[in-house]
């Protein structure tokens, strides 16, 4: 049956619905259908499967993302936070870390102009990067990488011929179903991430990378404060409400210090 057709199934309307839709002949507001998608649960299904599809059904940036043409509604996450920031700005050069599917770099793409598609303005450049293959991105150069390798930082560097505006990472670490164990392991991959980005940021540049509130952001944000000039905590609007997801943006990155370069 069609959602929200005003109709049984045998075709008669349903009793309190006139012509004109619902409730025109009360106002007390039964028999009102509710719009959203409900789930049944199949044989085999998880409850847990059942409310996450259900939820994918009914998210409004789900539904954006595939009219957009992005591939995932993270994509509005990064939207989101350069509206706010601006670090993704024509000629930037971008490398996203654990880059799959690609809805950050779409964005990127478009931002920094990687296809020149404003007249006029300067050529961005997109560098994703991931331990598996992902589709090819208009625009985008992408590469399987593991950003923990060694070399990993002059390899990145190579790849754009020179250093990076901006470093951003979406990346998280593999769920274990213990709250504090995957907080800790995705601050340790968000703490790897900003050790990248020292080595291959350019002067003034911009770290951005997602977090979970847990307890044990106050190493990175004191070598992040150290690093940066300014560094801010944002749950943008996209960041659904009963997600512990925060992203941490450090813009002005002050360069290599001088025993470090000695290094």
């Amino acid at each position: 049956m069609a959602q929200g057709s005003g109709k049984d199934g045998s075709g008669r309307r349903k009793r309190g619905q006139g012509v004109n839709g619902p409730g025109t002949r009360g106002s007390s507001g039964r028999g009102l259908r509710d719009l959203r998608v409900k789930v049944k649960s199949a044989r085999g299904r998880k409850l847990s499967s059942t409310l996450w599809l259900e939820r994918q059904l009914n998210d409004p940036y789900v539904k954006r993302a595939g009219a957009d043409g992005y591939r995932g509604r993270a994509a509005y996450k990064i939207l989101e936070l350069d509206d706010k920031f601006r670090f993704l700005v024509p000629g930037a050069r971008v490398v996203d870390l654990g880059c799959a599917p690609g809805g950050w770099c779409q964005v990127a793409v478009r931002r920094v102009n990687a296809l020149g598609e404003k007249k006029g303005k300067a050529i961005g450049t997109v560098l994703g990067v991931d331990l598996q293959e992902v589709e090819p991105i208009a625009g985008a150069e992408i590469h399987v990488l593991d950003f923990l390798e060694n070399d990993a930082d002059e390899k990145v560097k190579g790849w754009l011929n020179g250093r990076a505006n901006v470093v951003m990472s979406d990346m998280a670490a593999s769920a274990s179903g213990h709250k504090q164990t995957d907080h800790n392991r995705i601050m340790a991959l968000c703490e790897a991430a900003a050790y990248f980005a020292f080595d291959v940021l350019e002067e003034d540049g911009t770290f951005v990378a997602k977090v979970l509130a847990g307890g044990a952001e106050d190493y990175l944000q004191k070598i992040l404060r150290i690093k940066f000039k300014k560094v801010s905590y944002v749950k943008p609007p996209a960041s659904r409400a009963d997600s512990s997801e925060k992203f941490i943006v450090a813009t002005g990155f002050r360069g290599a210090t001088k025993l470090e370069e000695e290094d």
